[in-house]
Parts: C-alpha cells; structure tokens; sequence
C-alpha cells in the first residue's frame, strides 16, 4: 500500500478556506502543502493559521513539481479558468461548487482532464456525510419501498444581512439556486439517481438589496439572477421531485427533503452538512423514527480525500466532474424552462456515485 501523502496545493483563500485546512490533519492521505491568493497578505493569514509550509502566487503553486493536486477555492466565475491552468500544468484539479458557471466553461474543464488524464473533482462533498449515507442505505435496502417523489426547499432572505460581500450572491453564478442548489441537487442524485426532465419558474422579487452587514454598510446590490426558483423533476427512475430556493422568504416552516416511497416516508438532514437526523415512518407506523448514522458525521474535504484515494486505487471518485456538471445542467434548466416557457429534457447523465464503505481509509476517525 502507498502510505505517501497526497500534496495539495490550494488557490484561494477565503472564508471557505479555513473549511479545507485542516483536512491534512483530518485525512491521512492527504497534506496540504501550499497556499496561494490574489491577496498575499490573506494567503500569509491562513498559511500561519493552518500551519501550512509554503505560501506561493497563484502561478508558483501552478508550476510546484511537487503538488499532486490544485485545490480551487476561487470564486465561482474564476473556478473553470483555474482548473483549466491545474489541468495544463500536469495536476489534477477539484474546486468549490458550482464546477463553473456555464456549462460550455464546465465541458471544457471535463474535456481538459479526459485528454490529460488527470482527476477533475467537486464539491460538494456532504453527501459522503453519515446523514445522507445513510438515507442511502435506507433506500438501496428497501426500507420505504420504491421511492415515488421528493420535495426539497431552501427558503431564506439572502446574505446580504452578514456576509462581509454579498454582491456576487446576486450575480450570474449565484442566486438561490446556484448557491445551495448543488448541496440539495446532489443529494437528490446520490439518492435517486440522475434527471431526465425538468422544469420551472423563477423572479427577481428585490431588484436591489441593501447591504447591512457592517463592512459594506449601506452599499445598494443590483441583483442580475433570479432570486426565487421552483423547480420540477423527472428523474430516469420515475421519481418526481419538486424544489424550491429562495433568498426572498422572510420565514417558512417546510421540510429541508422529504423522500417518499411505496412502503414509507423518509426526512433527510440538511444537505449542506454532514450528518443531521433521519428519519422514516413506514406504513403501519403510528409515528416518525429516528434512524441511528450507519458512519461518522465526517465534514469538509471528504471528498477531496476520496479522489486522493481513488488516484491511487485506479477506481472512480464519488464527488466527479460527471456528477457535478449533471447538478450544473439541471440548475441551468431550470432557469432556462422558465425563460423559454417549456420542459428541458437533459442531455447529461451521470452514475450514481457508490455509497461509502465503512472500510474507506480516508476518514482519520
């Protein structure tokens, strides 16, 4: 067995950074090796923070014989045009979600990798979490029947009130939708398989948001994505799923996702941790179970450690390009059936990723 660690090299270093750094404590296989940003001064931060060896420019990290993969923490409009320099470097890549914010962006970043070789990774990872993994298991054993709809909702009133820079929330690439859409999309796929069909409805409520989390005190955000989707699908399977973001919902009382099936009921945990309770209430039952974690609640950089593994072990990663720019497809769909007034019925696919073994190394615990 190759005990070696995996190096990593991470671009960006922002407030999801710190979610990242310590994952070379937490993984054995891997060790974070360098770090780099536009902002040297913040990379310095967090390298001393961390503990991290090597603090480099952007291009430095990219031109490290050293580091095996890039790790892509910039922002979303940026993420495509970083793992295109990882992959044209001789490194495999894995960013933040969304994978880019086209698709054509994304398809090139996937095509990239094929021709090189080389691993093309994304977050989200949660769903490698004991929550969903075990919902997973639940399902693939039958416990609620055959899974039959889904509805999922993300209601809340945006960023604008506590994120130190709100501006791109509400800009192509993010929204409601692009923002959280990849945690619960995720999930659903995890769970119940690719997308066949889709549709749906969307606004912009607030045309203009007012900043009033201190650091941008008063400063007006023109908002340029929609900020309130609905959305319909059809899955491959034949399950019908509905799912609602919003940053214009003041307050609401809906489930996170609720999976229904021939013999039961299930509520999922929040899709943007990591564990959370599950519970089922089959029929015959006079009320709801909670259903113990089949794993640990494991956290971020899961997913990370998994292609890490998977380079080595020649097998599929879970948290894939495949499965990341499907989720992209559907997100773009939805806004698209509402802008053109009909179905979309995709034309990307994906495979289930394989459920988490116990036996899997990548978790320290």
């Amino acid at each position: 067995m190759n005990n070696s660690k995996t190096k990593i090299g991470v671009i960006g270093c922002g407030g999801i950074s710190g979610a990242y750094l310590g994952a070379g404590k937490s993984f054995p296989v891997l060790e974070i090796a360098a770090v780099a940003d536009l902002d040297m001064n913040r990379a310095k931060a967090r390298a001393e923070e961390f503990g991290i060896p090597r603090v480099g420019s952007v291009c430095d990290l990219l031109e490290d014989s050293d580091l095996d993969i890039i790790l892509n923490l910039t922002i979303p409009k940026a993420h495509a045009e970083i793992a295109l320099a990882a992959l044209n470097a001789g490194k495999a890549t894995y960013c933040e979600k969304p994978l880019s914010v086209t698709r054509e962006e994304a398809l090139s970043v996937i095509r990239a990798g094929r021709e090189s070789g080389l691993r093309v990774g994304c977050a989200p990872d949660t769903f490698m979490g004991g929550g969903i993994q075990t919902c997973r298991k639940l399902i693939d054993d039958g416990w609620i029947g055959a899974p039959i709809g889904v509805t999922a909702f993300m209601l809340c009133h945006g960023h604008e009130s506590w994120h130190h820079d709100p501006d791109f929330y509400y800009q192509p690439g993010g929204g409601p939708m692009f923002d959280m859409g990849p945690y619960y999309l995720t999930a659903l796929v995890n769970l119940l398989g690719p997308v066949r069909r889709v549709t749906g409805s969307t606004r912009i409520t607030f045309p203009e948001r007012i900043i009033t989390a201190q650091a941008k005190y008063g400063q007006v955000i023109t908002v340029n994505v929609p900020t309130h989707v609905a959305g319909i699908m059809d899955f491959a399977s034949g399950v019908v799923g509905t799912i609602v973001t919003s940053f214009d919902v003041w307050a609401a009382n809906t489930p996170v996702i609720e999976i229904y099936g021939t013999e039961g009921s299930m509520t999922v945990p929040d899709p943007n941790g990591f564990g959370g309770p599950v519970r089922v209430r089959r029929a015959g039952d006079s009320d709801w179970r909670e259903i113990p974690l089949i794993r640990p609640e494991a956290h971020r950089g899961i997913g990370l450690a998994d292609m890490a593994e998977a380079m080595r072990d020649n097998r599929p990663h879970r948290a894939s390009s495949d499965l990341s720019y499907h989720v992209l497809d559907i997100m773009h769909a939805f806004h698209d059936a509402s802008r053109e007034d009909r179905h979309i019925f995709l034309e990307s696919t994906c495979d289930r990723p394989a459920p988490l073994p116990n036996s899997l190394s990548i978790s320290a615990l």
